[in-house]
């Protein structure tokens, strides 16, 4: 069975376009907190 982890499938896409979590988190207008949380699954508790 495939699984999906959405934070993987982020933090994958965010490497691949050679950007740091700050980068992502200003083009999204979240903090970088948020997307620490969201690749790590932390949002998700």
């Amino acid at each position: 069975m495939l699984e999906l982890n959405i934070g993987s499938v982020i933090a994958r896409t965010r490497r691949g376009k050679d950007m740091t979590q700050e980068a992502l988190a200003e083009t999204v207008g979240v903090s970088a907190a948020a997307v620490s949380k969201w690749e790590t699954g932390g949002s998700l508790r």
